[in-house]
């Protein structure tokens, strides 16, 4: 071979690389876009798209493409979605479910085939115990945590009679578990619904002549809306308390809620008020690009694609690099929007835990925080790990 032919080569080898080094890293979302819960899934989405708009279209210095799909809130079409985006797309790293039933069909499955899978919301307590998985990794919280706020504080509060009610699905029962881990006083009606259920006449009835001196519900998106709602309506509101954790408080509820929310504490890892650099910058940069203020989702989906990021620039964006991948995940080297964060053992958060308050004031009803319940708070199952 003589030089130039040699030459050539070459110049057409680096062209091949460099090409193929140019190509994005692509995520798939899957997440709820649908149902009268969609709007949890879009926060998420568009936290997640601000977090890449900021990057100029990359997460850490590394271009990527971000595939989105809708699942309905199935647990069956997740599966079809996760199983596209590995076969069809190639993916390697997952993120975006809302629901935990919907997360228990998917990420066992996908983390099994060696993909990562960093949850933006949904962290059931299997997956944080025996189910934990060294591809799995949760940026929000364990189900459990924002109802251990309420329930130490509603313990603190004095309150010696509980009534407490969730949807019959996983995130359901952790909820109502993290609260009675906390709260000592009697619990004088324990309730599951239907998840997705609009009327709470029956559950009101039951709730009025149980007599409790507060209640605490964990019933997220439209569920929580038509809940407070009926409860006002039942008079129920002026007699006895409601406490809750923020899912069933964010912003786009209390808009639809309006009065009746008004003075409701609830738990949360996050909020708007919360004074740090990365917190102001996200609040205001959310509220220029989309118009309206963001959510517990959103900040959740903003901090996922920031965590994301930090394990792409360590490296290179080779998320096939599943060692170095994964390492650079649990170190965690971002500025979340909520402060001090870092991984447990089982890759779910160890972070401080807050009690908001709705108030109405000059700038309309919203959430403003009260107080610190935890420091570095984290979940009941780790130890049941074995990573």
């Amino acid at each position: 071979m003589n030089i130039g032919t040699l030459l050539g080569a070459l110049a057409a080898l680096t062209l091949s690389l460099g090409a193929s080094a140019a190509q994005p890293v692509k995520i798939g979302m899957i997440t709820t876009l649908t149902t009268k819960a969609g709007y949890l899934g879009e926060d998420i989405r568009d936290g997640f798209r601000l977090a890449i708009e900021q990057e100029g279209g990359t997460l850490g210095g590394v271009p990527v493409e971000l595939l989105v799909e809708d699942d309905g809130r199935k647990p069956g079409k997740g599966r079809q979605i996760a199983d596209r985006f590995i076969r069809k797309d190639g993916v390697r790293i997952m993120t975006g479910i809302v629901f935990s039933n919907v997360a228990l069909a998917v990420a066992p499955k996908v983390v099994r085939q060696g993909v990562f899978y960093i949850s933006p919301n949904a962290g059931p307590s299997k997956l944080a115990g025996k189910g934990c998985d060294p591809n799995f990794f949760n940026a929000a919280w364990q189900n459990d945590n924002l109802h251990e706020v309420m329930g130490q504080y509603v313990q603190d509060a004095g309150y010696k009679s509980a009534y407490i009610l969730a949807p019959n699905y996983p995130a359901g029962k952790d909820a109502l578990a993290g609260f009675k881990r906390y709260y000592k006083g009697r619990i004088v009606g324990e309730v599951y619904t239907k998840l997705g259920q609009s009327d709470y006449a029956a559950e009101l009835a039951n709730l009025r002549a149980a007599k409790p001196e507060a209640v605490f519900f964990f019933l997220p998106g439209g569920m929580g809306i038509n809940f407070l709602k009926q409860y006002q309506q039942a008079g129920l509101a002026e007699r006895i308390p409601v406490f809750g954790p923020a899912f069933s408080f964010d912003a786009r509820i209390l808009k639809a809620v309006g009065d009746a929310a008004v003075g409701v504490k609830n738990g949360s890892q996050w909020n708007w008020d919360l004074d740090n650099p990365a917190n102001r910058r996200f609040v205001a940069a959310f509220r220029e690009k989309y118009g309206r203020m963001p959510t517990l989702y959103a900040s959740q989906g903003y901090d996922t694609a920031r965590l994301i990021g930090s394990a792409l620039k360590a490296t290179g964006g080779k998320p096939e690099d599943q060692d170095a991948f994964r390492k650079a995940l649990e170190q965690a080297d971002f500025e979340s929007v909520r402060g001090a964060f870092r991984f447990n053992r089982n890759h779910f958060p160890i972070q401080d835990l807050y009690v908001r308050e709705v108030v109405k004031d000059d700038d309309g009803i919203r959430n403003v925080t009260l107080k610190k319940v935890f420091s570095d708070h984290g979940d009941a199952y780790a130890d049941q790990c074995r990573m």
